[in-house]
Parts: structure tokens; C-alpha cells; sequence
């Protein structure tokens, strides 16, 4: 897959206009507004995204655990801790060859890298093994207001992206796909030029 040259989605921008109300008036007293383009980052996540991905995991691990379980007669805790490791490996060759597992699928949601492609199997591997970071909490410090206690405490931020943040991935709807290939192609297209 050549990739070289081409336009990033982390490069893509999209125009947005808004509108400012000004101090002035019309003629008929309604209010004269201005408007204003500006260029922000392409968008590629969507609603719901951080729910789809957690089922999806889940999904994923419940053929495995359910093996575990049944045909090889593990306790239940053993069976999904094993299913995970499981889960990372396959879900890597399956995010190489068809951009999503099985619960992606369900979701109608892809696994593509920055240049729009689905990520080769080591990208894939570390991407789906920084997902257990995902599940981790990230400890920060935290610090009460002034009328509260002056003790320092810790809160937890949870945190879904960490691991397409790090691998320059990106989870999309199926729909979105064509999209966005558009985009990187005719970006690179007009680049070209």
C-alpha cells in the first residue's frame, strides 16, 4: 500500500460559517448579523462512539469466554480473562484484512489509519493493545475548592481515544468511509496540482 505523498485525515480540514450578531439594526429594526468562515479539523468521530467501541469489545470476547466456559470447562472469571488476549490477537488480523471484528461489524464501524487505509497487523496488535489502557483509569490529582477541605484527593478521568491517539487511528461508520476517501483523495488531487 503506497502511502507516500498522500493527504492525512489528521491534515483534512472542513469550512464552517457562523454568524455574529452585530450592534446595528435594518432599516425595519432587525438585527444585522455578520458572518464568519473558519477551518477546523475533520471530524471522523460520531455519537454514541465510546459506547459502540466498549460493546463492541465485549462482543468480541464473548465467543472466546464462552469457549473457555463450555468446551474447555473454566471458571467463568479464567474464561473472560483469557478471552482478552484472545480478543487482541484476532481482532488484529481481523482489523488488517476487513477493518473491523466482530463487534465492530454489529456496529457498522471501521478501523482505518491516517492515510484512510485499514492499519497493517502491527499497527492493528499495538493499537488493540493499548485498548487495555482504555480500561484503566487514569489517576490525576485533584483539588478541592477552598471552602471544602484543604486535602488533596484523587478522581478518575476516563479516557476511550487514548490508544487511536497514540497508533494515529481512527474509528468510523461504514457510512462515513467513502466520505472520507473522497476527501484525501481530492485534498491530494488538489495538492498535486
Amino acid at each position: 500500500m503506497e502511502t507516500h505523498g498522500k493527504m492525512k485525515i489528521s491534515e483534512l480540514k472542513e469550512n464552517k460559517t457562523t454568524r455574529r450578531a452585530t450592534r446595528n439594526f435594518d432599516s425595519e429594526g432587525r438585527r444585522i448579523y455578520e458572518f464568519f468562515e473558519y477551518e477546523i479539523s475533520y471530524d471522523t468521530t460520531y455519537e454514541k462512539n465510546r459506547r459502540d467501541r466498549f460493546c463492541s469489545k465485549i462482543i468480541d470476547m464473548i465467543p472466546f469466554t464462552l469457549l473457555f466456559v463450555f468446551i474447555l470447562h473454566k471458571p467463568l472469571i479464567v474464561a473472560v480473562i483469557l478471552s482478552i488476549p484472545c480478543a487482541i490477537v484476532l481482532g488484529s488480523v481481523t482489523e488488517h484484512f476487513f477493518g473491523c471484528t466482530l463487534g465492530k461489524k454489529i456496529f457498522k464501524i471501521k478501523v482505518i489509519d491516517d492515510y484512510g487505509n485499514y492499519p497493517n497487523i502491527l499497527k492493528s496488535f499495538a493499537r488493540n493493545l493499548l485498548c487495555l489502557a482504555n480500561l484503566f483509569f487514569f489517576w490525576i490529582n485533584y483539588e478541592h475548592p477552598e471552602n471544602e477541605s484543604s486535602n488533596k484527593s484523587i478522581r478518575m478521568d476516563f479516557h476511550m481515544h487514548f490508544n487511536n491517539e497514540i497508533c494515529k487511528t481512527y474509528i468510523v461508520k461504514e457510512i462515513k468511509m467513502e466520505e472520507i476517501r473522497k476527501l484525501l483523495h481530492n485534498r491530494f488531487s488538489i495538492n498535486k496540482k
